[in-house]
């Protein structure tokens, strides 16, 4: 039987499609998973007392999410096309392969950028400003790999923008004591998944000087890990607090720490097949808190 994975739906598109589809990852869907659900948990959180959360704005935000880590991924493999032909797991992506010209995926990466921008000129004011401020860490964070040892906390900083956006399309503007909590957690949050994630090519990586989290923390990794989801969990019963939530939600947070800590407990660092799979069961975390908030809330 035909599967309907985001994979098959890819391979079974127009060849000359494929590479763009490819190079916007959308047959590996996970990384959209991890931007979108914080902006769900914002949205859920600014639901009224005992309403679910607005569907049209999560809708909204799901579209938005595809199409922003598709630009932010093609503003990636640009910037990184000379190192991924030398990595053996991203050799085969469409602009290290050769599949698509630089030139190409720049009119591409307008075409995504255009599209998101209409998708948040239907939210408000605070939000329009709020969203396009986000753009800086899009283009900047690709570089921090070159930099410093902690690109995944820059990558935190924004791939959780959505934890302040979501509020603010829903209120109007950023309730700070509920959206810097919920931000934070979800920075700590994705230095758990992606310092996962970059074990995974630590050996490419230090032959040809990218820098990580996954080789600052070396065989400390699991404390570090450790202190990242105490300091997640923490920040949201602080936003929970803040917010007046109820036994479900925080019900959701200890699921959530429980999730961590098997994950944590049972990873092995030097096996990229069990990173990768620890890195994508990081969706079930997501979801896990998504349906707390929605259930508190009623």
């Amino acid at each position: 039987p035909r599967s309907f994975s985001a994979a098959e739906l890819v391979r079974a598109a127009p060849a000359a499609l494929q590479p763009y589809l490819r190079l916007m990852r959308l047959h590996q869907p996970a990384g959209t998973w991890l931007l979108y659900l914080p902006c769900t948990w914002s949205i859920g959180l600014a639901a009224a007392p005992g309403c679910l959360p607005d569907w049209r704005m999560l809708s909204l935000f799901g579209v938005g999410a595809v199409l922003m880590r598709g630009a932010g991924c093609t503003i990636n493999d640009m910037w990184d096309r000379d190192y991924d032909r030398q990595v053996a797991r991203t050799a085969s992506r469409p602009l290290a392969a050769g599949d698509i010209s630089t030139f190409q995926s720049l009119v591409f990466l307008g075409g995504q950028l255009s599209l998101a921008l209409c998708v948040l000129l239907c939210l408000n004011y605070y939000s329009i400003i709020l969203g396009a401020a986000s753009l800086s860490l899009v283009i900047t964070y690709p570089l921090m790999k070159r930099i410093t040892y902690w690109p995944q906390l820059v990558l935190g900083l924004t791939f959780n923008w959505g934890a302040l956006l979501g509020w603010s399309a829903i209120k109007g503007s950023c309730e700070w004591s509920v959206c810097l909590p919920l931000y934070f957690a979800g920075v700590m949050w994705t230095l758990v998944y992606d310092t996962i994630y970059a074990h995974q090519d630590k050996r490419d990586d230090i032959m040809i000087g990218v820098k990580s989290t996954a080789l600052q923390f070396k065989e400390d990794t699991k404390q570090w890990l450790s202190g990242f989801s105490l300091a997640m969990l923490l920040s949201l019963c602080m936003a929970g607090v803040n917010c007046n939530q109820t036994f479900p939600y925080y019900s959701a947070v200890a699921a959530v720490g429980a999730h961590l800590a098997h994950q944590i407990y049972t990873l092995d660092i030097d096996k990229p097949e069990d990173c990768w799979k620890k890195f994508a069961s990081n969706r079930t975390v997501g979801i896990l808190l998504f349906i707390g908030i929605v259930f508190g809330n009623l």
